[in-house]
């Protein structure tokens, strides 16, 4: 995989991205195309296990479990989702059937419990029995250890990672031999990967960069989308070729089921995003696309000029941050359905577009930046 050593963002000669954004699917781009919305469905040319297997999934009532567990009930599998029952276990998707919703919510499952409480992990599960453990929502490896003692014959535990847990570099895309921070906010699920494969059970690890979709309960488009839609500049930070990466949460779902029984996939690390990179600018651009909107004013500004106390102005972090996915694509064959403007404007259209969000808007930092003089040209 080529690695690429970046320039200072300061140099506005770098860049990865097409010179428009109408590139960014390999064809030109036209604002009157109605983009067709992708049928959430069996992933093509996933491997799959034989037999149908009794599956535990932490979590699954937000954002990603979602997903996930409608591909696992049409696959056959038994699953069981372990929350807390604040939420819902089944709520009907935008431009879900009714049979669809009326087949899932009458086979999945649900155990009712903290995932904090080791007593009753060890005892519940101990008790159920499951072949496989997803785990969308563990943040420490002592969450894991019970789990893996109620299990002991556990067929596979497959972990939602992060690519936060990389050690910054110069030298992108991050690949998964890279160097980690054993100091990131993301340290946990470090050691959690340690603690699988200290255990010796067949365990894979995904580490998603950025991901986005509808429900998206993190301020990742829902931010663009609230100011495009008050028809507000967009304030991006510094020169704004800051180059990231997202991927949409319906991929991130087809790749958990690729790994499911795959031997390539045992004791291993697997990126997950889109397959393309994008600026900060761009992305603005994108979700304006992806929504109707007018290319929007961008307001670029000096982060260390303002105070924005304990209120975070930006979604992303200030920097370049993205992931190489081919070892996903060359060993487990999967690959990536959503391009960036397709993929936003599935989110848009089933989620923002039809009036829900997570968050209200919130534009006071914004107000803090449009209001000082302190704004770079």
């Amino acid at each position: 995989m080529a690695r690429l050593v970046l320039l200072q963002q300061k140099q506005p000669s770098f860049s990865l991205l097409p010179s428009s954004l109408s590139d960014f699917n390999g064809t030109k781009l036209n604002p009157s195309i109605q983009y067709k919305r992708k049928v959430f469905q069996h992933p093509k040319g996933a491997l799959h296990v034989s037999a149908a297997k009794k599956i535990l999934i932490m979590g699954g009532t937000r954002f990603i479990g979602i997903f996930l567990s409608r591909l696992l009930v049409k696959e056959g599998h038994q699953v069981t989702l372990f929350t807390r029952g604040k939420a819902p276990i089944t709520q009907q998707l935008p431009g879900e059937s009714d049979n669809d919703f009326s087949d899932f919510a009458s086979k999945i499952l649900h155990l009712k419990g903290d995932r904090k409480d080791y007593d009753f992990v060890k005892s519940s599960l101990s008790a159920k029995g499951y072949d496989v453990v997803y785990d969308i929502n563990g943040r420490e490896a002592e969450e894991v250890e019970p789990i893996l003692e109620a299990l002991p014959n556990l067929e596979q535990y497959i972990y939602c990672s992060s690519a936060g847990v990389y050690l910054k570099s110069d030298l992108l895309p991050h690949v998964e031999v890279d160097a980690v921070d054993p100091k990131s906010r993301h340290k946990g699920k470090l050691e959690t990967e340690s603690l699988l494969q200290s255990k010796g059970v067949n365990w894979t690890s995904i580490r998603p960069v950025y991901i986005y979709g509808p429900l998206n309960y993190n301020p990742v488009e829902e931010w663009f989308f609230h100011r495009l839609k008050a028809g507000r500049p967009i304030p991006i930070p510094n020169s704004g070729i800051q180059v990231t990466q997202l991927g949409h949460v319906k991929d991130l779902a087809t790749a958990f089921i690729t790994v499911l029984g795959n031997e390539k996939a045992f004791k291993e690390v697997f990126n997950i995003a889109g397959d393309r990179y994008v600026s900060f600018d761009g992305l603005a651009k994108a979700c304006a696309k992806a929504g109707g909107f007018p290319e929007p004013e961008i307001i670029h500004y000096n982060p260390k000029e303002f105070d924005f106390g304990k209120k975070k102005p930006f979604p992303f972090r200030d920097q370049h941050f993205f992931a190489s996915v081919e070892k996903a694509k060359n060993v487990l064959g999967w690959k990536p359905e959503f391009g960036l403007v397709e993929g936003l404007t599935d989110s848009y259209e089933l989620d923002f577009g039809r009036g829900t969000f997570r968050k209200e808007a919130d534009f006071s930092t914004d107000d803090i930046i449009l209001g000082k003089s302190l704004v770079l040209s």
